[in-house]
């Protein structure tokens, strides 16, 4: 597929982060002044990650620190998509997290109860995570709660995240043990593609879909849910995905860039 570059500025601009405005620690070409243009032109900006390990303030830091000049209130993660979603599906839920401390002092602050290991069959819903302390004891709670009638909730359906130091087991694996051991599947995963990580971005937006473009590196995530929720979508090549994959690929994004400076026209 050759690329092609979008010919207007939309109202509403959401990147997705690693892949697409950085690698690792280090701004891709074009980066930080495509933002300053978009920003320029009075357009509405968000930034979004599955990724649940780190609160948005934490995202929006660094990104300053990259040069991107960016506030919490536009990072959107599948944190802020677990707590939109819990708050209409589940509102007072006791909550059993199978998370890292950061999402369970925010599913706390948030105002849901949490439950303990030794208390698992007073859990309304599980909740599951990318979550770097996973045990046996968890998943036995994890276990025993869904077998008392608890539901379950994930953040995000990555099986892994890539680093640096290589890939590393996501929330999609922890997940995976609990729903083969129950025999019960997830009521929901928040985080992209779902319509509820979509919803809660257009959300922050205030912005009709269709006047809102996401650009990210990843055709079944990013692509996919920018197509469902009405979106147009940009693919830049500097990520995830090779242009070799489009030729054969059941998604198709509305424009495919070399880089996330050829989002706004020539």
């Amino acid at each position: 597929m050759t690329p092609r570059r979008p010919t207007r500025v939309f109202g509403g601009y959401v990147f997705d982060l690693d892949g697409t405005l950085y690698l690792g620690d280090h701004l891709l070409p074009g980066a930080a002044e495509t933002i300053e243009t978009i920003r320029g032109h009075g357009a509405r900006l968000a930034f979004l990650t599955n990724k649940p390990l780190e609160a948005p303030a934490t995202y929006a830091a660094k990104l300053t620190d990259l040069g991107i000049a960016t506030t919490a209130r536009e990072v959107v993660s599948s944190t802020d998509a677990l707590l939109r979603y819990l708050g209409a599906a589940a509102p007072g839920a006791r909550i059993l997290p199978v998370a890292e401390p950061l999402l369970v002092e925010m599913l706390r602050a948030a105002g849901f109860t949490i439950v303990d290991l030794d208390d698992p069959t007073s859990a309304d819903v599980v909740v599951v995570s990318w979550d770097r302390s996973f045990t046996y004891a968890k998943l036995l709670a994890a276990f025993r709660a869904v077998r008392a009638g608890a539901r379950i909730v994930a953040t995000n359906p990555d099986p892994f995240c890539p680093t640096p130091d290589g890939d590393l087991p996501d929330c999609a694996a922890m997940l995976a043990a609990i729903e083969a051991s129950t025999g019960v599947r997830a009521e929901a995963i928040v985080g992209k593609p779902s319509s509820h990580m979509a919803a809660t971005l257009l959300d922050r937006l205030a912005l009709p879909a269709d006047d809102t473009i996401l650009v990210g590196d990843r055709l079944l995530t990013d692509v996919r849910m920018a197509h469902e929720a009405g979106m147009a979508s940009a693919l830049v090549l500097t990520g995830a995905t090779p242009a070799a994959a489009l030729a054969d690929a059941a998604i198709t994004p509305d424009y495919v860039l070399g880089g996330v400076a050829e989002v706004l026209p020539a």
